[in-house]
């Protein structure tokens, strides 16, 4: 019996597994990296471990300092969660050698099908050896590991070498195999998985089907149970080769089966031997707790001859703190308030006040909502993203929301090209155009303790503020009967809120500040310093880093003076475990190149600086 688990893992997945655990009256041991020391999964564990390391990122790769810890704090049982070390067999063999509960599949499983180009070979399908023209377009992919890092797709034969670089130098760095494969393309498919459980007495249940297609590089934004429109025939033909693929392993524990379905027609992609990010929306769907589940199986428990039966629809969207209008840029901060609906079931691993920091995935949390029918489901949840509180960083909270109310995903007939179609219309929003007026007016009244009025009649006073990447000024008046604004009659100020009457009809708004940055409702908006710093301003051209990262790598033969195209690659940019482009805003020459592999660098430091010609 399992009286102690040791989660080797952080974050959101760590603070769910301990959820289930506490449940159950398991004890729970965390570890941590350095940047990790407070952070909410650390916080909630019974014990907690520090794993030393000088490469925060790299530091929950560390399989022997993982065991010692578990041994270290009697746990008698390691869960893996999802990514990092979750499909590594020789972290499994690890574990069971050290003489504790391994929560997943054998290490021969993991091993046969971790490996995504071993899997393919199980399932009787080659990768591509040698790329030709007519094999175009292509996609790398990373044999090991998932969520979207190491892939990249190829469209043009002279493009492949430095994606399979690229996807290397990321695989590696995410999963510490930097081995890749290279597989055809099937462009406009759905993205269907089946999640599969299997115990030690032979029995593989199937648990339905998830569609995952609304996808971002690779990795899924949108998940919901069950697929939308696939016909009983397909269904099953995907049940039984999920079966067929854990049979051929003697698979243990909870999997999902992933394939590509075009056309009425399934292609296998790869078997993913642990729990997945959007496994919620199976349990919601199912009422199980695939958590407990996989504590039960790997007790020696046995599962039931047939699995229970399915009820309703449940949509998954992931929040991420990033800005999608800017190449989905992670972004970094305090996240200062969190907060939903109870309606809705809400997977975290962060509390109001907690920084985000920059050396990991920007998921900030898993959003789920479970009704009878799709459609109540799907608005179920863009209501409940839409009201959310979220004070902090950038999220896509905006682009989750016009989604899932996009008509191509109400009608289930998205794929996985839909954000390659619809992006530019999904982050089109500019804010409430009152907004920037409530703001002021509560800042107005939160710094004034007499309210600034004078009996003579003044000038309105100006306030600018940055809002959605654009600038704003409003004017407003302090009368005898109190603040006043032009188009608008003002109800109620105070520091917390405003009441404007637009037009008859009645607005209000909530407001927030921290420091310069306020929230009026779900907008942010930056407050703006009267008259500009002329220090701040920098040379035409100047090439700055978007977000903290690490400099990883700087283009072949580019130097001070090199002429360079507009859109070319420069330089790459690792932040939170993934590789980001930085390119040339226009034609010219290199007149500065600050950039050096392997320097740390912060928000909006010098990089380079291109010479327009």
């Amino acid at each position: 019996m399992i009286t102690s688990v040791l989660v080797a893992n952080r974050g959101e997945i760590a603070c769910r597994i301990f959820r289930t655990c506490r449940e159950l009256g398991i004890r729970t041991v965390a570890v941590h990296s350095d940047p990790d020391a407070n952070a909410l999964h650390t916080r909630v564990a019974d014990t907690a471990v520090r794993l030393p390391g000088a490469a925060p990122a790299d530091t929950y790769l560390r399989a022997d300092l993982i065991v010692k810890a578990a041994v270290a704090a009697g746990a008698d049982a390691v869960h893996p969660g999802y990514g990092f070390l979750s499909e590594n067999a020789d972290f499994a063999r690890a574990v069971l050698d050290a003489g504790l509960v391994w929560i997943g599949p054998p290490p021969a499983a993991i091993e046969a099908m971790a490996s995504k180009t071993r899997a393919k070979q199980l399932m009787g399908i080659a990768p591509l050896a040698d790329v030709t023209p007519a094999d175009l377009p292509v996609l790398v992919k990373a044999a090991a590991g998932g969520g979207g890092r190491g892939m990249r797709v190829v469209r043009r034969l002279e493009d492949l070498d430095p994606a399979l670089s690229s996807a290397r130098a990321e695989a590696a760095s995410a999963f510490g195999d930097g081995e890749v494969f290279v597989e055809p393309y099937v462009e406009d498919g759905r993205h269907v998985e089946v999640q599969i459980l299997a115990d030690t007495h032979g029995t593989v249940w199937a648990l339905g089907t998830r569609d995952c297609s609304l996808q971002r590089r690779h990795q899924k934004v949108i998940e919901e149970a069950p697929a939308p429109g696939l016909s009983d025939e397909l269904t099953r033909q995907l049940h039984d080769l999920a079966v067929r693929a854990a049979r051929a392993v003697d698979y243990v524990g909870a999997g999902t089966v992933e394939f590509l379905v075009a056309d009425g027609r399934a292609h296998f992609l790869e078997m993913n031997t642990r729990l997945q990010v959007e496994h919620p929306v199976t349990e919601a769907v199912f009422g199980l707790d695939l958590v407990a589940e996989q504590i039960r199986i790997a007790e020696g428990a046995a599962l039931d001859d047939e699995p229970p039966r399915a009820r309703g629809h449940a949509v998954e969207a992931r929040l991420y703190a990033e800005d999608p209008a800017r190449d989905w840029t992670p972004q970094t901060g305090t996240l200062h308030r969190l907060s939903l609906t109870p309606s809705v079931r809400l997977d975290t691993g962060y509390e109001s006040g907690d920084p985000i920091p920059v050396h990991y995935d920007p998921m900030l949390a898993k959003v789920v909502a479970h009704a009878p029918t799709r459609a109540e489901a799907v608005r179920k949840l863009a209501g409940a993203l839409e009201g959310a509180t979220l004070h902090g960083p950038t999220t896509n909270r905006d682009l989750l929301v016009n989604s899932l109310r996009h008509k191509e995903f109400t009608t289930g007939r998205m794929d996985t090209g839909f954000y390659d179609r619809h992006l530019a219309e999904l982050v089109g929003g500019t804010g409430d155009p009152y907004a920037p007026l409530a703001a002021a007016l509560a800042d107005a009244v939160g710094r004034s303790r007499f309210g600034g009025f004078r009996n003579l009649h003044s000038t309105p006073q100006t306030k600018r503020y940055e809002m959605a990447g654009e600038e704003h000024e409003v004017r407003y008046r302090h009368t005898r009967h109190g603040l006043e604004a032009d188009g608008v009659r003002v109800l109620h100020t105070d520091a917390s809120g405003v009441v404007l009457e637009v037009e008859g009809v009645q607005r209000k708004f909530e407001v927030t500040r921290y420091g310069d940055q306020l929230y009026v409702g779900g907008v942010s908006l930056t407050a703006l310093p009267r008259f500009a710093d002329p220090t701040a301003q920098h040379t035409p051209g100047s090439l700055l880093a978007p977000m903290p990262g690490t400099v990883v790598r700087v283009a072949d033969g580019l130097t001070e003076g090199s002429a360079v195209e507009a859109g070319q690659p420069l330089l790459w940019l690792e932040a939170m475990k993934m590789e980001h482009k930085i390119t040339a805003p226009a034609a010219g020459r290199l007149s500065e190149l600050h950039a050096v592999p392997g320097r740390q660098v912060t928000v909006g430091e010098l990089l380079a600086v291109v010479q327009p010609t």
